[in-house]
């Protein structure tokens, strides 16, 4: 495991009981280096969306027990922030969270000339994924075809 799976890991069981007793859900925890600066970026959820409020508290007691464990030895920013719109779907948490709910898929190279589609997504496992489209059949797409997939904005 690396150094960077770890902190998320480690992060990850911080947040749990935190998010457990606001009814809140884990979408995402990500360590990463962006220029000078490393992040600590948690993404978190609930039925109705989070608020800043929602976003402050669950950082502030994260913060409290990110400094007692102290198990991240670089200096980071720390934010928590909901998923958002057109959030693009990297880990197998975040399609699992997404499943019937409408998303975009771009692949690497054209299916009978089109790139794009648009669909509820069904289903997934290590090797594809599938979604049902407005004519309800399903497309299924081999994981290593796509080049992302993304919740749909929908207005």
């Amino acid at each position: 495991m690396s150094k960077r799976e770890d902190i998320e890991n480690r992060t990850e069981a911080l947040l749990q009981p935190i998010l457990g007793k606001k009814g809140f859900t884990l979408w995402s925890v990500e360590y990463i280096k962006e220029g000078a600066d490393r992040y600590l970026r948690v993404y978190i959820d609930k039925e109705r969306g989070i608020t800043i409020d929602d976003c402050v508290s669950v950082s502030r007691e994260l913060s409290e027990k990110l400094d007692r464990d102290d198990f991240i030895e670089d200096a980071y920013i720390l934010e928590v922030s909901s998923p958002g719109l057109g959030r693009i779907l990297k880990k197998d948490r975040e399609l699992s969270l997404s499943i019937g709910r409408k998303v975009d898929i771009r692949t690497y190279k054209p299916v009978e000339k089109v790139k794009e589609f648009s669909g509820t997504l069904k289903a997934f496992d290590k090797d594809t994924l599938s979604i049902t489209v407005r004519d309800g059949s399903v497309l299924v797409f081999k994981r290593g075809d796509i080049a992302k997939v993304s919740l749909s904005v929908e207005l």
